[in-house]
């Protein structure tokens, strides 16, 4: 019963990251219709701007949780209105190679800088262990998971409880009404871009003091992370938090029992769930592969 439970809060945290970063991939998706595959690269990027930060301006985990978001923000829009809008009237695919191309320069550029051997990190804000009756757990994991929750829970307030994500959604589902209806969908673009790339970003610093911080993190992830979005549904916000943890815990625990089985798992459920449900558990039926 405690490597059951140790193995379903390892589950919990690593379901954390996957939601994390699939809550940005389906809400870029939703609102632009563009696969972002640079998602796993701008993840790296936040893990490596922690270190940077730590390394020459002495800034510790909290500045890098606040200023790394905001940078990657203010660097996708600026990529966005450069280069992926460009190309928003063309084949989805010209944007899916653009942000795959994005991603191999980065990884290169890092790898150049860096090399390949991983970065070291502070353990982060909370040392130790918290005690949860059976076992211990590192206190730091705790906080990562409590973060990625409340992160999840505010941006579904975010879209559902104000006026700007009423906006938003009406944009993603419906834009040729809500442009009729005299609201511009157009300006919503570049932020909503901004923060999808910053939801990555925040992946990132959260991973640092507990992940191999190296220029193929994000690459390790990405497809799995895609897995997650497809099995949700694109573009679907609860899908992509719901699939995340599923598929965290469900990696977890395939490690505790069938370990030879505990990478495939998550695309053996993708294509049992596709097979049932073309546009994945909360997707829509114009969004299926």
């Amino acid at each position: 019963m405690t490597s059951f439970l140790q193995q379903a809060f390892n589950g919990l945290v690593s379901g954390g990251f996957y939601a994390l970063l699939a809550l940005g991939l389906a809400v870029i998706f939703g609102m632009l219709h563009v696969v972002n595959f640079a998602h796993g690269a701008i993840y790296m990027l936040g893990a490596f701007g922690a270190v940077v930060l730590q390394d020459t301006a002495g800034l510790g985990f909290w500045w890098a949780l606040l200023l790394v978001p905001l940078t990657a923000a203010l660097a996708g829009m600026v990529l966005e209105r450069l280069f992926i809008h460009r190309l928003a009237a063309l084949d989805p695919l010209y944007n899916f190679l653009l942000t795959f191309g994005i991603a191999l320069v980065c990884q290169d550029l890092l790898r150049m800088k860096y090399g390949a051997q991983s970065r070291p990190y502070d353990e982060g804000p909370f040392p130790g262990s918290v005690d949860l009756g059976l076992f211990d757990y590192p206190a730091y994991q705790v906080f990562v998971l409590g973060a990625a929750a409340v992160v999840c829970l505010a941006v579904w307030l975010l879209l559902t409880r104000t006026r700007t994500g009423t906006v938003v959604r009406a944009a993603t589902e419906r834009p040729e009404l809500t442009r009729a209806l005299g609201i511009d969908t157009g300006r919503w673009v570049t932020p909503v871009f901004g923060f999808g790339v910053a939801l990555a970003a925040l992946a990132g610093v959260l991973a640092a003091p507990m992940r191999a911080v190296n220029s193929g993190m994000g690459a390790d992830l990405i497809i799995a992370v895609f897995a997650v979005v497809v099995i949700g549904g694109l573009g679907s916000i609860p899908g992509a938090v719901v699939a995340g943890f599923a598929i965290g815990m469900l990696q977890a625990l395939g490690n505790l029992y069938v370990p030879v089985l505990s990478q495939t798992s998550v695309f053996v459920l993708m294509a049992v769930v596709l097979l049932v449900r073309p546009a994945g558990l909360f997707g829509k039926e114009e969004h299926a592969l």
